[in-house]
């Protein structure tokens, strides 16, 4: 007997009857809750306000539905991939101009996603093959350490002032990691999939048990409240410095994508295409960017989340969108968010900030990359000490340059190249 075709393998997938409204809205809820810890943390240490975060995610993430026909269940949220160049072009560029970059790597996905409409995705194996990605997300996690460290110590994210005292502050941010660490390693269901929220929560208890806790800030919010909206401003400095950025979560992004196919056994590269989803989060981003909220791109946590509940109808998404939204105006909401003392973020961001850095490893390590090459070590090795050491040309810097030197050199360098995978790219993750 003939075996089935993957078009007729993905056809037998077993469609879910209707759910009613309620259980839908249900379903969107604990999607939400499952992609909150990290949706809200990282405005939190960039500072942007949480409640538009939370508003631009929502927002997001409809856009993407439309874009896309509504076919793929999918939550857009913030990446950590953007944390370090906002923080950086927040210091150097100020927050309205940092905007300006981030509305410009939005465009830089629209373009992506017309060369993919062109032609196909062999370019992408050529332009960022593992050699190039691996090494820039090793940078973007590695070069946040001092950060981690800096408020787990009870210090700003700078480290130019103490906000807590050190003994209270380290006692906090370890036991806030520990606890984030036990649930992802030993809790159980859906619980698994929301180490974050307990690791603040336990952290918060305890900040508010030590007095470091101030509440009269959520006292004194309104419970409706709009959310601070803040416009961009564009300068060529702040856009040349943010684009480079863009390239990381691109990659991410076609991953998440991938992943979230294998699990409802569906094609989503060809229907509804790769340009498609590249163009959703394009458009998700620019827009955020123009409220003042951070990048927008698809979320892995949520990935795991559809695996778990095998909730696979995308309009469970388009709930926990619409639920994003209305806590958005919130008052009391997000000056409770903002109450969370920085020894709890720091304590967390010690395991998640490293965890950055080993995907990046594992990108490596996955795609065989021989490092004992001298032509794949030049490349590794300039991108991290680039990258880390935070070396500048002229505007672009840090993650920015690093990033456009890894492209450079895989370009000019002579030698083989490990692309993605043999036969295709969406046959490599």
């Amino acid at each position: 007997m003939n075996e089935p075709s993957s078009q007729q393998a993905q056809d037998q997938v077993p469609r879910q009857a209707p759910e009613p409204a309620w259980r839908q809205a249900l379903a969107g809820s604990q999607m939400l809750l499952v992609a909150f810890g990290a949706l809200v943390l990282m405005p939190l240490i960039t500072g942007l306000d949480p409640n538009v975060a939370l508003f631009t995610a929502g927002l997001g993430t409809l856009i993407f539905h439309i874009v896309t026909g509504g076919q793929i269940p999918i939550f857009l949220a913030s990446s950590f991939a953007f944390i370090a160049p906002i923080m950086a072009a927040n210091a150097r560029f100020g927050l309205e101009e940092t905007l300006g970059g981030l509305f410009a790597a939005g465009a830089l996905y629209v373009i992506l996603s017309g060369a993919v409409k062109l032609r196909g995705t062999g370019f992408i194996n050529r332009l960022l093959p593992p050699v190039v990605i691996g090494p820039v997300i090793m940078v973007i996690g590695l070069s946040l350490a001092p950060v981690a460290v800096h408020m787990a110590s009870g210090r700003a994210g700078d480290g130019s002032v103490q906000l807590v005292p050190y003994a209270t502050a380290i006692t906090i941010a370890m036991i806030s990691l520990g606890v984030t660490i036990a649930v992802a390693i030993w809790a159980r269901g859906l619980f698994r999939m929301i180490p974050i929220m307990f690791g603040v929560a336990v952290g918060y208890i305890l900040s508010a048990l030590m007095g470091i806790v101030d509440t009269s800030v959520v006292a004194a919010a309104p419970w409706f409240a709009v959310p601070s909206f803040v416009a961009p401003a564009f300068s060529w400095s702040a856009i040349l410095f943010m684009l480079p950025v863009a390239i990381a979560p691109a990659i991410e992004h076609i991953g998440d994508v991938l992943a979230i196919g294998s699990v409802t056994r569906r094609n989503y590269i060809k229907s509804p295409g790769l340009h498609r989803t590249l163009l959703g989060d394009g458009l998700a981003t620019s827009t955020a960017a123009l409220l003042g909220g951070p990048p927008n791109t698809t979320y892995s946590e949520v990935t795991g989340a559809v695996m778990l509940t095998r909730n696979f109808n995308p309009r469970i998404m388009l709930w926990a969108a619409g639920i994003g939204i209305v806590l958005a105006f919130v008052g009391k909401f997000g000056a409770a968010l903002q109450s969370i003392p920085v020894p709890v973020m720091g304590g967390i961001l010690c395991l998640l900030f490293g965890s950055i850095a080993v995907v990046g490893l594992n990108t490596l390590i996955r795609h065989k990359v021989d490092l004992s090459e001298r032509r794949n070590l030049v490349i590794a090795g300039v991108t991290l000490v680039f990258g880390i050491g935070g070396m500048a040309v002229g505007q672009i810097e840090g993650i920015a340059l690093a990033g456009l030197v890894a492209i450079l050199l895989n370009l000019v360098l002579p030698g083989n190249r490990v692309a993605w995978g043999d036969a295709s790219l969406e046959e490599s993750f």
